[in-house]
C-alpha cells in the first residue's frame, strides 16, 4: 500500500508541478500580479496536490473495488428490474457528488443568478443515471452499442437546432464535468464487474462504453429543459 501512495504521490507532482512552475515564470517575468494573490495561489496549489493525492488513493482502495463488486453483483440476482433499479441509485448518487458537476453548478450560478443552477445538478444526474440503465442493460441484453449512440448523439444534434443558445454551451459541458475523477472510475469498474460473471462476453466490447454513452445524458437532458422552457 505505501508503495501505491508513494506512486500516486508522483504522477501527482509530475502532473501538477508543470503547471505551478509556469505560472510561477509568468509571474516573474508578465503577470506581474500581487503579492498576495500569487501567495494564495501557491497555497492553493499546495492543497490541490495534497487533495488530489488523498483523493486518488480513497479511489484506488475503496471505490473501485467497490465498483467492481457492485457490477458483479448485480448479474448474479437473477432480476431486470434489480439491474435497473441499482443501476438507477448508483446513477444518481455517485453524479451528485462528482466535484466536476458542484464546480459547473457553482460557474452556472456566478453567471446566471440562479436561474438554472438550481435545477442544474438534477438535471445531469438525472440524464446520467438513464444512460448508465441503458448502458447496463446493453451489456444484459447484448444491444449493439453502435446503435445506441447513433440515436444518442442523433437526438443531440436535432434538439442543438431548438436549444437557446445560452443553454447550449452549457448543455455540452455538463457532458464532459459528468465525466469526472468520481464517476469514470466508479462506473468503469461497475461496467467491467458486470461484464466479468457474464457468459459470452468480453470485458473489452461489452465492459468500456458506459462513460461515453453516459455523457450523452446530461447534454440531452439540458437540451430538452432547454426547449420545453422556451
Amino acid at each position: 500500500m505505501f508503495q501505491d501512495v508513494q506512486k500516486t504521490i508522483k504522477d501527482v507532482l509530475f502532473s501538477l508541478l508543470p503547471v505551478v512552475l509556469a505560472v510561477i515564470v509568468l509571474q516573474l517575468t508578465i503577470l506581474r500580479a500581487p503579492l498576495e494573490a500569487f501567495l494564495l495561489f501557491l497555497a492553493g496549489s499546495v492543497l490541490v496536490m495534497t487533495g488530489i493525492v488523498l483523493f486518488l488513493t480513497g479511489i484506488k482502495f475503496g471505490v473501485l473495488p467497490v465498483g467492481r463488486d457492485i457490477g458483479a453483483e448485480l448479474p448474479k440476482r437473477g432480476s431486470l428490474w434489480f439491474v435497473i433499479i441499482a443501476g438507477a441509485i448508483l446513477g444518481f448518487t455517485v453524479t451528485l457528488a462528482e466535484p466536476g458537476v458542484m464546480v459547473l453548478k457553482n460557474m452556472v450560478n456566478t453567471a446566471s443568478d440562479a436561474y438554472l443552477a438550481s435545477p442544474l445538478i438534477f438535471i445531469i444526474a438525472g440524464g446520467v443515471t438513464v444512460f448508465i440503465v441503458l448502458s447496463l442493460l446493453r451489456i444484459l441484453l447484448n444491444w449493439d452499442m453502435r446503435y445506441l449512440l447513433i440515436i444518442a448523439y442523433s437526438m443531440i444534434i436535432i434538439l442543438a437546432t431548438f436549444t437557446p443558445p445560452d443553454l447550449l454551451s452549457i448543455a455540452f459541458d455538463s457532458g464532459g464535468v459528468s465525466a469526472g475523477p468520481l464517476t469514470v472510475p466508479m462506473f468503469l469498474t461497475l461496467g467491467l464487474g458486470f461484464t466479468s460473471v457474464l457468459a459470452r462476453r468480453t470485458q473489452f466490447s461489452d465492459g468500456f462504453g458506459l462513460i461515453g454513452l453516459a455523457c450523452a445524458g446530461p447534454v440531452i437532458g439540458l437540451m430538452l429543459w432547454g426547449v420545453i422552457n422556451l
